[in-house]
């Protein structure tokens, strides 16, 4: 068995909030995976030579939700590995909280096929990723927004769906 090639990526993207009717809620995006798997996931995307972490994030977050966002305080990173073209990759994403300035969801680009505003409390049970989940709950501890408690799987439920 082939030995996978090891490398490392970066990429930087944000938290966006708004307040709407008293209650903050968050930009998602839906990214298809494959014909029938979408994922509901933080916008974000990788640098170009020479760009800083927080140019990346503000302009990948404009590219794929259509917003024009200011950063307000840096979050947490998350790390993650996975395997692509025989590659193992070992990939960090910065992320900041951000606040929506203009814009509009309808120019959003091809990598979301749906972008949405949600309410933090609805944000727990639709994000794919765990550690998006957790992240967005920084971000609500942050803001002072009540967060709910990660759900206990049940291996047995698991393996019944």
């Amino acid at each position: 068995m082939a030995r996978l090639k090891s490398a490392t990526a970066t990429s930087a993207g944000g938290v966006v909030i708004r307040t709407r009717d008293g209650r903050p809620e968050l930009v998602v995006g839906a990214r298809r995976r494959e014909r029938n798997y979408i994922t509901w996931t933080l916008p974000k995307g990788t640098p170009v030579p020479g760009e800083s972490t927080e140019d990346t994030a503000l302009r990948e977050v404009a590219e794929e939700t259509g917003l024009e966002v200011s950063i307000t305080a840096p979050l947490n990173s998350i790390e993650y590995r996975f395997v692509r073209d025989g590659t193992r990759y070992h990939k960090t994403v910065h992320y900041f909280l951000m606040e929506a300035v203009g814009g509009d969801l309808g120019r959003h680009d091809h990598e979301f096929e749906e972008v949405r505003w949600v309410a933090f409390e609805d944000a727990a049970g639709l994000l794919t990723f765990a550690t998006e989940r957790s992240l967005v709950g920084r971000a609500a501890a942050l803001l002072g927004v009540p967060w709910p408690e990660e759900p206990s799987v049940d291996a047995a439920e698991v393996a019944a769906s």
